[in-house]
C-alpha cells in the first residue's frame, strides 16, 4: 500500500468532519431532528402537513453548497472506475440497505452513534464490514 501524498489532505478532511459534527449536533439541539439524509429526504417524498420547508431547505443544502464553492474555486474532478451500470446497482443496493438498516451511514454514523445508540453501533459496524469485505474481494479475489 501506498500514500498518494499528492491528494492526502489530513488537515481540509478533519475540518470537514468536524463541521459535519457540529452541523449534525446544532440539528439535533436546535431542532430535535437527526440529519439523517434518507429520513430527510424519505420524509419529502411521503409529506407530512408542517414538515416540508425544512426538508427542502436541507436538501437544497445540499445541492447548493457545491454551487457556492464554484464561487471560490473549481471542483475537483472525480475519476471513477466503474461502469454506468455498476454505479446504478450500487446506489439501488445503497438505498436496499438504508431501508433494511433504517437509516444510512450519515443517520447511523454520525448522529446514532454520537447519541450512543446500540441499533446505530450494530448498523455502522455492518456498514463498515460490508464496504471492508467488498473492497477485499474486488481488489483480491477478481483481481479488479
Amino acid at each position: 500500500m501506498s500514500i498518494d501524498w499528492n491528494h492526502f489532505t489530513p488537515i481540509a478532511s478533519l475540518l470537514g468532519g468536524v463541521l459535519i459534527g457540529l452541523a449534525a449536533a446544532m440539528f439535533a439541539l436546535l431542532n430535535g431532528r437527526i440529519a439523517g439524509i434518507s429520513g430527510v429526504l424519505g420524509g419529502l417524498l411521503r409529506p407530512a402537513k408542517g414538515d416540508i420547508a425544512w426538508r427542502a431547505a436541507f436538501v437544497l443544502g445540499l445541492v447548493g453548497a457545491p454551487i457556492v464553492y464554484l464561487l471560490f474555486a473549481a471542483l475537483p474532478r472525480p475519476h471513477i472506475d466503474a461502469s454506468y451500470g455498476a454505479l446504478v446497482l450500487a446506489g439501488l443496493l445503497v438505498g436496499l440497505g438504508t431501508r433494511y438498516g433504517a437509516g444510512c451511514t450519515s443517520g447511523h454514523g454520525v448522529c446514532g452513534l454520537s447519541r450512543l445508540s446500540p441499533r446505530s453501533l450494530v448498523a455502522t459496524l455492518s456498514f463498515m464490514g460490508a464496504g471492508f469485505v467488498t473492497v477485499f474481494v474486488v481488489r483480491h479475489l477478481l483481481g479488479s
